[in-house]
């Protein structure tokens, strides 16, 4: 009986020491969530860019303030900068806008707009009836 008892006393502790060590999992890591890439926009325009932008931006079918940030990568307040005064040199002008998204084409030029009046609409075979 003495002997049962002790074998019962260490397979406990060693079934308890198991135990204990099998409930030692790794502490779950938590990951840092996606980060955003930052982005390095210029926040002064120097002669090159200024340049890049103002000759650039007028042949442009769309222009909005986050095109012009992205394309070239300049700040939003930038981007307002350079289309308000080209809005004031009539090189653009408002195609529409909702809250602070202004959407804005190139102007159309006062020579062309000429031209076209002054040229009368030619009609094709379809249009001509004698």
């Amino acid at each position: 009986k003495g002997q049962d008892s002790k074998k019962t006393q260490s397979s406990a502790s060693a079934k308890a020491q198991k135990a204990k060590a099998g409930g030692k999992a790794k502490k779950k890591k938590w990951s840092k969530g996606k980060t955003k890439e930052k982005l390095n926009n210029a926040v002064v325009f120097d002669k090159a860019l200024y340049d890049r932008v103002f000759s650039e931006l007028p042949a442009l079918k769309l222009i909005s303030i986050s095109s012009l940030s992205e394309k070239f990568k300049i700040t939003g307040s930038l981007a307002r900068l350079a289309i308000n005064q080209l809005k004031a040199q009539g090189k653009v002008q408002v195609i529409d806008h909702h809250h602070t998204q202004w959407i804005y084409k190139k102007a159309a030029s006062a020579a062309t707009d000429k031209k076209a009046e002054a040229e009368p609409k030619k009609e094709g075979k379809k249009g001509k009836k004698n």
